[in-house]
């Protein structure tokens, strides 16, 4: 069996001054190539877990294993050039361009006094994504999806072997989230993502985790996984579940309480 592109095993976790694990048990991968969704309620620990598996949270105990390989075993600049992130927050602008946020990603590869990075790729990255006539324009001038994209096109010049995402539709309308999901698709990387839209996750996953409470409680192919008793466990919420007219993900439509 490959190897999988990100393995975490039996890992747990607890912020200082926690005297219990925020995250316990948790074992998750996610293949090569693979588009895997992490889904639960607001507090449920789905933050946390990314934080692990992008080497910013250590874990207490357990493993985060990169292609085999412990990323607590290897140096910071070691996981950056083979993990990139997109978070919910954009970074601060200082004045920059859109091509200078784009070459930001180069910056685990360069040397110190490399700072401009391969022009070729990051033309390239910005043609790719429809940015290449945006490249000088002020970052801080662009809408949220343009942002999205900008934030895209860092992390690919960045090369990764894995793209932890999270909430990565946050604060777009529909069309800017369709599109986002298509271009990550198009990547052909591994992802993991966080997502509160579970329509979005049913159409966007190859598999999906349910975290609840710190634990992983489900996973599977969203078919498996968004079933009505489960929503209904896990949120607190009556939905119904059926399959998109025009796709064969399910579709859920949330019910009011009488």
């Amino acid at each position: 069996m490959p190897c999988p592109t990100l393995h975490l095993h039996r890992l747990s976790w607890s912020p200082q001054g926690l005297s219990r694990p925020l995250l316990e048990g948790i074992d998750l991968h996610v293949g090569a190539g693979e588009s895997v969704g992490l889904i639960g309620p607001n507090g449920s620990g789905k933050t946390s877990l990314l934080r692990c598996a992008y080497r910013y949270n250590r874990p207490d105990t357990g493993q985060v294993l990169l292609e085999g390989d412990d990323l607590w075993q290897h140096t910071p600049r070691w996981a950056a050039q083979r993990i990139a992130v997109m978070l919910q927050e954009f970074p601060e602008e200082f004045g920059l361009s859109v091509r200078d946020v784009v070459a930001m990603g180069r910056t685990p590869h360069l040397g110190w006094f490399d700072a401009h990075g391969d022009a070729d790729l990051i033309d390239l990255t910005l043609e790719r994504l429809d940015l290449l006539t945006r490249a000088q324009d002020a970052f801080t001038c662009l809408s949220g999806g343009e942002k999205q994209r900008v934030l895209l096109a860092r992390a690919l010049v960045q090369q990764p072997r894995l793209l932890v995402l999270d909430e990565p539709t946050n604060h777009l309308d529909p069309r800017f989230q369709l599109a986002l999901l298509q271009q990550l698709r198009d990547t052909g990387l591994s992802l993991l993502a966080s997502f509160h839209d579970l329509n979005l996750a049913a159409a966007f996953c190859d598999r999906l985790y349910v975290l609840d409470a710190g634990r992983i409680v489900a996973h599977g192919t969203p078919e498996q996984v968004l079933t009505e008793q489960r929503l209904a466990e896990v949120f607190g919420v009556h939905a119904l579940v059926d399959t998109h007219p025009r796709a064969c993900h399910p579709r859920i439509t949330w019910i009011s309480p009488a």
